[in-house]
């Protein structure tokens, strides 16, 4: 009998994998194949990302950020990410990092308030990959806050997050 199970199993599998092989039957995705965000909500306590749609999350993500995680971004070199509103302003396939997606950071508040302070608010704040030369192991990254103050997640998931979010869409970075 289990036998009989394996050879329908195996069968089933040949012509699943013939059916894809017929032209026309199984297409590549393409970009307009996924829903686009009109909004990212990225939660900074419980390390995720929200791809939202009329304020309905559709797609999250584990995320990494600084090693001082905690509190709004102050000034440069503080390992902390912006906390408040701001805008997806830019795209770069060519980072340091498996693409990279440039948020706003710092508004005219956030400057305002760091040279109150005589302090640089600091800025190239972006959502992106993994480092394309790592000095670490895969583990290291997914399982630790190792950024600058950027927010970081797999390559896999830049892919998506990539394809998914439209030039000027809105972000909200929570505490």
């Amino acid at each position: 009998m289990r036998q009989v199970q394996r050879k329908r199993a195996n069968l089933v599998s040949c012509l699943a994998v013939a059916i894809a092989l017929i032209p026309g039957v199984m297409t590549p995705a393409v970009a307009s194949d996924f829903p686009l965000a009109d909004k990212i909500l990225v939660e900074k306590t419980s390390r995720k990302l929200h791809l939202l749609s009329n304020g309905v999350p559709f797609r999250t993500f584990d995320i990494a950020l600084g090693p001082a995680p905690d509190g709004d971004k102050e000034q440069e070199g503080d390992q902390k990410t912006p906390e408040g509103y701001y805008m997806v302003d830019e795209r770069n396939p060519d980072s340091d990092y498996f693409l990279s997606i440039h948020i706003s950071y710092p508004s005219a508040a956030d400057r305002a308030e760091a040279y109150k302070k005589g302090l640089d608010p600091g800025g190239q704040i972006m959502i992106h990959g993994q480092p394309n030369e790592p000095k670490y192991s895969a583990a290291y990254y997914a399982r630790e806050d190792w950024t600058n103050g950027c927010i970081a997640v797999s390559n896999s998931d830049m892919i998506d997050i990539w394809l998914m979010t439209p030039n000027s869409v809105p972000i909200e970075i929570l505490p």
